[in-house]
């Protein structure tokens, strides 16, 4: 739904008309030179042969020490796989573990995917509403509750997408206490871990413990932090066994993530920061910026997002599903929104600031109208 709210969005652009489209779910910034210019040394230098189905061995090892360094996460190189995307990665780790008929526990809000990709696995998804009041995420108490014996995995997305969520330390602690008592495995979905604002703090909650590491699959990339969603670069960090399971998965599905791209990411791990910096500080003035609005709109509620680059706005007193109310801001005042039926939330709608500030300050004008008048 979210592609499709964009291609449309693009096709009227394309008519001629004035489109306000907040349903990017990608940077606006372009990659940055020394990226390119990595891969683009790599294919010139012939580096268009296979790898290991795992990925470069330099770049695996790049990516260990890029967790134990930033995220307090002891992983060897052999416990790292170089997946096409963090999509791929989530799914890899899915298929990896979970067996037809399993349950797998997924907090709503969520990403639209991940139901998805339990279902292709003949699993289960359990869904958990969680609540505005609780800033979208969910509690210790709502997990154990949800728990059966089919439970095999519980999928955790901090920062999160769509609601830009940012779970704390005490409250995964919590979360892995239940994980732990129950042997239940945590897919921790951490793309976004580079874009936090204000006084969040991202914490991975595989570095709790040895025992709640050991049940962990942690999953990365580059598509968000280094503005790099076309090159299709993920990677998971995972227990021993289950990094070997996803290798000969991986071995046997697409083998490796497109050869000189992984030298591209090696340059992005290896290189100047900097980028990340002056992006998240652009995202956080959108942030605010949109945020100010939304909240002085009557009939509408939004929740303070701390990480990533959206807001989920709660549209319940609207008395319109969040399709409908979609469809009717866009073809009636051009803006594109991606309606929260997706994310399971549908009273909601999402938007995306990866837009520039001159979209973003017309697009609210006209939703603000559009709240107005119905």
């Amino acid at each position: 739904m979210t592609l499709a709210v964009t291609a449309q969005a693009k096709a009227m652009i394309n008519d001629g008309k004035e489109v306000c489209s907040f349903g990017a779910g990608e940077p606006d910034a372009d990659t940055p030179d020394f990226i390119k210019e990595a891969a683009i040394n790599a294919l010139n230098a012939g580096k268009t042969k296979y790898t290991p189905s795992s990925g470069l061995l330099e770049l695996r090892e790049a990516v260990a020490e890029k967790l134990f360094v930033e995220n307090n996460l002891e992983y060897s190189p052999a416990q790292v796989s170089i997946n096409c995307g963090a999509k791929h990665s989530c799914f890899n780790a899915l298929y990896a573990v979970c067996d037809p008929g399993d349950e797998v526990i997924i907090p709503a809000p969520y990403w639209t995917s991940y139901p998805e990709m339990v279902r292709m696995l003949g699993c289960e998804p359990v869904i958990i509403e969680t609540t505005e009041e609780n800033g979208w995420k969910i509690t210790a108490e709502e997990f154990e509750n949800a728990m059966s014996p089919k439970t095999k995995l519980i999928i955790l997305n901090s920062p999160g997408n769509p609601t830009g969520a940012v779970y704390t330390e005490e409250e995964l602690r919590a979360i892995a206490e239940v994980a732990e008592g129950e042997d239940i495995l945590i897919l921790s979905d951490e793309i976004y871990e580079k874009l936090v604002y204000g006084d969040a703090v991202h914490f991975s909650i595989g570095s709790i413990s040895q025992a709640v590491r050991d049940l962990t699959i942690t999953v990365g990339g580059f598509s968000k932090a280094y503005s790099m969603t076309g090159w299709r670069l993920g990677y998971t960090a995972a227990p021993a066994g289950i990094a070997k399971a996803i290798d000969i998965l991986q071995s046997h599905s697409t083998s490796n993530a497109t050869t000189f791209a992984q030298y591209g990411a090696l340059a992005a791990i290896h290189g100047d920061q900097q980028f990340i910096e002056d992006m998240r500080d652009e995202f956080d003035v959108r942030r605010q910026y949109m945020l100010g609005r939304l909240q002085s709109i009557k009939n509408i509620s939004v929740v303070e997002p701390l990480g990533a680059f959206y807001v989920l706005v709660n549209i319940g007193q609207m008395g319109l599903k969040s399709v409908n109310f979609a469809e009717k801001l866009l073809s009636r005042y051009e803006v594109a929104v991606v309606p929260g039926a997706a994310f399971g939330a549908d009273s909601t709608v999402r938007f995306s600031y990866a837009v520039g500030l001159d979209v973003i300050k017309e697009g609210l004008d006209r939703f603000e109208k559009f709240c107005r008048e119905h």
